[in-house]
């Protein structure tokens, strides 16, 4: 257990009594310099603060992913990464929510969270049997998954609803950030093998307690919003009844720990499987359906068919920009990767730059796109859309389709996570602050299962794709995927 001797109040934890805007000369001035100047200051801390949970918690688990060709032999399917990629990450985002009860500690988890990702990046570095690198990429798993659950959770603990959905936008387009910089230092980094290249992002998670002790604001910054000040207080439901009063945020109490009940007269403040199960009901083909058909096939497309999707090796004279960007057949799933996790960055980032979130009923409709991406990429994988002579084509068009369907998963994401966090509270517990703030932090962090799932099934489903879309370019004299 850590030890911190900052001393506590009520609804404030230790762990937040780093930041210097909670100290009581600092905000005296602070408030000299204006209201307005204050908040937009602290606004920008904790957006930054997000921007960068989510940044550096995505970005191992992305350049695991970009890196895919590299870790294993020419002859084992890609999609066997995704696999140990995601399932351990689906056992955290599984076992924390559903089964543990109690507070959230949130110190023990985030230091936790980042020793292992360290340790297990380092553990892809320096083995180079298949079996270790496995190994590592779980642990490393494990690592984000839990993460990202952390991190979503601790968005609820702030108000009023304006600055809980502002976390949860710049964390999104950290996670969207994290998809373009791992993609790119691989794309970068590759030529130094992994040894090197995957040893150097092991040091990348230390980044995430330095940001929480000294950048995250604490909880209780933003309670001198009044609903009149606060532009965007109205939820995107036209719900402006969302409780101001600061959720307690103190995971560190004596005895209040996740898997035990806090002692006392507040050991009745636990959700019981049956209040989970009353709270995740709605949420089923609300949020979580449309999220898991999004990543089943945003996944299938990543690991099953892009890495099937070659072409020859442009000539400077037909493609002067291609040929800068393509120097050997290896280079085309990397690029692949890039363009995605390109597009996804900025459709993350959606809400965080201002635009406003997608309708409600529009939930589903990214998972359609995406059914629609999938198999216009399998067809041209396996048959093509354009005659061989045509290969300029065929790559714009896959261009254009990896585009879209990163803008697809990247919407359905922020969408589904800012509309969650926005729900107001269960009447029947809005008097207690205590089951409120262990209900929103529940019904943010069960979502995740969703799209940890999808990409689950994903990466099972990628690796038949990938030999069959291969066996079918054999038929038909295309060799580029034995190549690899």
């Amino acid at each position: 257990m850590h030890s911190l001797s900052a001393p506590t109040s009520p609804g404030r934890g230790p762990a937040f009594d780093r930041d210097p805007d909670d100290d009581p000369e600092t905000l005296q001035d602070e408030m000299g310099m204006g209201g307005k100047e204050r908040e937009r200051k602290l606004r920008w801390k904790l957006g930054l603060s997000f921007f960068l949970f989510g940044l550096i918690n995505n970005v191992l688990y992305v350049i695991i992913l970009s890196a895919a060709l590299d870790l294993v032999p020419p002859s084992t399917p890609k999609g066997i990464i995704a696999f140990f990629n995601i399932a351990p990450a689906l056992a955290a985002k599984v076992g924390w929510p559903y089964l543990l009860k109690g507070r959230i500690r949130y110190v023990k988890r985030l230091i936790g969270c980042c020793l292992l990702s360290s340790f297990g990046m380092i553990v892809v570095a320096m083995f180079d049997s298949l079996f270790m690198r496995l190994v590592g990429i779980g642990l490393a798993s494990f690592s984000s998954g839990l993460g990202e659950l952390t991190f979503l959770q601790l968005s609820t603990t702030y108000a009023p609803p304006s600055i809980a959905g502002h976390s949860v936008g710049y964390f999104a387009s950290g996670t969207g950030a994290a998809g373009l910089v791992g993609a790119f230092i691989w794309w970068e980094v590759r030529s130094l093998g992994v040894r090197v290249g995957v040893g150097l992002s092991s040091i990348m998670p230390f980044i995430i307690p330095l940001t929480y002790f000294y950048l995250l604001p604490h909880n209780s910054a933003f309670l001198s919003l009044s609903p009149a000040d606060d532009e965007e207080s109205t939820s995107p439901s036209g719900d402006s009844s969302l409780p101001y009063t600061p959720l307690p945020s103190a995971e560190d109490q004596d005895g209040e720990e996740e898997g035990s009940l806090p002692p006392g007269p507040r050991k009745g403040v636990s959700l019981s499987p049956s209040d989970k199960w009353r709270l995740v009901k709605p949420l089923l083909l609300k949020y979580m359906l449309p999220l898991f058909c999004v990543y089943l096939f945003e996944y299938t497309i990543n690991q099953g068919i892009a890495p099937t999707l070659l072409y020859p090796v442009p000539s400077a004279e037909e493609h002067p920009i291609l040929s800068k960007i393509i120097h050997s057949i290896r280079d085309y799933y990397p690029l692949w990767q890039l363009v995605y996790q390109t597009t996804v960055f900025f459709s993350r980032s959606s809400i965080s730059i201002g635009l406003p979130p997608l309708p409600a009923r529009l939930l589903s409709l990214p998972a359609f796109v995406q059914a629609a991406i999938l198999l216009s990429l399998a067809f041209e994988s396996a048959v093509g859309f354009f005659p061989t002579e045509s290969n300029g084509l065929s790559i714009m068009l896959v261009f254009f389709l990896v585009s879209l369907e990163g803008v697809c998963g990247g919407l359905a994401y922020v969408n589904v996570f800012f509309r969650i966090n926005q729900e107001r509270p269960d009447p029947h517990s809005a008097h207690d602050i205590e089951r409120t703030k262990q209900e929103k932090e529940f019904k943010i962090g069960s979502i995740g299962f969703a799209d940890s799932s999808g990409i689950l099934f994903a990466s099972l489903f990628a690796v038949p794709t990938e030999l069959e879309l291969c066996k079918a370019q054999v038929r038909r004299g295309k060799m580029f995927c034995k190549g690899l």
